[in-house]
């Protein structure tokens, strides 16, 4: 029997196209382009309930006959934005149009079927037969919860079908989905010009963390502890970023030792402004606590000064601005220092003194001054007499000055000099005789610098006495001692002599008793 596949209007576009397996009672299998003729066996007997395909037939016996159609290339279509860890979100539809008879649709992700997993992979498949054509669209959906490992991966979808030589399949294109997930470790970097961070330096820190999309916005923040809220003391922080809450199901892990501060204190006590008594003790003690080699050393009114200060009893040249100063030797520009100004306070202390000048006409008289604050001086004269000028002071340092007039007395004067200052007023008063009697006069005191001179010439002096003294008694002693030795020998000789005298004297004895 000869059966001719004929295009009808409506498989006008199959026409030449489509290769046809035709099965005849399961027993033959003839191959032929639509349109064409081909010649079936003549069976006495045709099995009730055959399904029919595509089929056109001029022989007045029906044959049963399957045409196989090849699917369409599968297309992964309404594709999700992005996927989301930890959310099962419909990835894409897998759809694959113009089967017949229907194919079977699978998933694949880099390579391996995904299987269904509850609430991790939901796989749906929905056919559609289009009843004027007879083909089959076959749509499959595809939920998933992807993890972070699914950055990247490529999703396909693979159709399988029967065609004239077998089961075939036809793969779609692979898509690659956006995975977001949470930023799971936060690291800091931090920008400094510099490869040292010292006090005073602005450092801007960068905060970065390893989330997908990465995060625009940051919440900066340092721990309660003593080292850390130390460090917000010394640097100056700029941040790149805003403020922000992490999400409550992000554990963050925070890097917190990228800033390495070089740790360097000081300690100075007393600080600050301090008034003491003259003559009082100040113990002063400076000291350091550093990661690294410091070293320390004192200032006193701007000049370095060659050893640390001690105050056993204070004296007025002892006051000023003293300045502890430790600096890092591994890091330059990295300094600290404190400050110290010491008062030094003491009740107004006076001594006159008298001298006729070079002319004979007039005499000078001092007040020396000690004090401080520095006290305020006043003259008073009882006597005959006119002051020749206005008081001199001298200047005032180291808490002493000296206030000075000239007089030319025409009698016997008594001078009055009165200093005084918060702590108290101290009078003291001199006579000095008429400019026509002659009189002791008693020397200006001299400077410190001179005093210290003479003191030292003075016992230099004394010294060389002392020495000297000693000398000529060691040397008296000396002599003594050979003196008293001669005299001792010389008693020997003596009684030597004499004996030999008194034997001779015997012995002529003797000689005349026997004569």
């Amino acid at each position: 029997t000869a059966v001719r596949i004929m295009p009808s209007r409506e498989h006008i576009h199959y026409f030449l196209f489509f290769s046809v397996s035709l099965l005849a009672l399961g027993l033959y299998t003839v191959n032929a382009v639509y349109g064409d003729t081909i010649t079936m066996p003549c069976r006495l007997e045709v099995p009730d309930g055959l399904m029919f395909g595509k089929w056109k037939y001029v022989s007045i016996y029906l044959y049963p006959i399957y045409v196989l159609e090849q699917p369409s290339q599968p297309e992964i279509l309404h594709q999700a934005d992005f996927l989301e860890t930890e959310k099962l979100k419909m990835l894409g539809e897998c759809v694959v149009r113009d089967s017949y008879p229907e194919g079977n649709v699978t998933w694949y992700k880099n390579g391996r079927v995904l299987q269904p997993v509850e609430e991790v992979v939901v796989i749906n498949l929905r056919k559609v037969e289009n009843r004027s054509t007879g083909l089959f669209t076959m749509t499959s959906s595809l939920q998933y919860m992807p993890t972070k490992e699914d950055a990247n991966a490529k999703f396909t979808c693979i159709v399988t079908y029967y065609g004239p030589s077998g089961q075939k399949t036809v793969q779609s294109e692979p898509v690659v989905f956006d995975v977001h997930y949470p930023t799971e470790k936060v690291t800091i970097r931090v920008l400094s010009q510099s490869s040292t961070i010292k006090e005073g330096d602005n450092v801007t820190l960068k905060c970065s963390g390893n989330g997908n999309p990465p995060p625009q916005e940051f919440l900066f923040y340092i721990p309660v502890s003593p080292f850390l809220l130390s460090l917000l003391q010394l640097v100056t922080f700029s941040f790149l970023g805003k403020p922000m809450l992490w999400p409550r199901h992000s554990e963050i892990t925070i890097l917190t030792n990228v800033l390495c501060v070089p740790d360097l204190d000081l300690q100075l006590t007393p600080s600050g402004e301090v008034t003491k008594q003259i003559g009082e003790a100040l113990p002063v003690s400076c000291t350091i606590s550093s990661s690294r080699n410091a070293t320390v050393f004192w200032i006193k009114d701007n000049t370095r000064m060659k050893t640390s200060p001690s105050f056993s009893s204070l004296q007025y040249q002892d006051a000023g601005n003293y300045i502890c100063e430790t600096t890092l030797q591994e890091v330059e520009g990295l300094k600290k220092r404190k400050t110290l100004k010491l008062i030094v306070e003491g009740k107004p202390q006076i001594k006159m003194t008298k001298k006729t000048n070079t002319n004979k006409m007039s005499k000078t008289v001092v007040c020396h001054v000690e004090g401080f604050p520095k006290p305020a001086v006043q003259w008073t004269v009882t006597g005959s007499g006119s002051l020749i000028n206005k008081t001199e002071e001298t200047k005032y340092v180291n808490g002493k000055f000296s206030s000075k007039i000239i007089i030319a007395p025409e009698e016997n004067v008594t001078l009055t000099c009165i200093a005084e200052n918060q702590l108290e007023r101290t009078v003291t008063s001199l006579n000095v005789s008429a400019i026509s009697i002659p009189e002791y006069d008693e020397p200006e005191d001299r400077n410190d610098d001179n005093s210290e001179k003479v003191n030292d010439q003075a016992k230099l002096i004394v010294g060389i006495v002392v020495g000297l003294l000693l000398v000529a008694l060691v040397a008296g002693v000396v002599y003594w001692l050979y003196v008293k030795k001669s005299k001792t020998a010389s008693k020997h000789v003596d009684k030597d002599l004499g004996n030999i005298e008194e034997n001779k004297k015997l012995e002529e004895n003797n000689h005349k008793s026997e004569t």
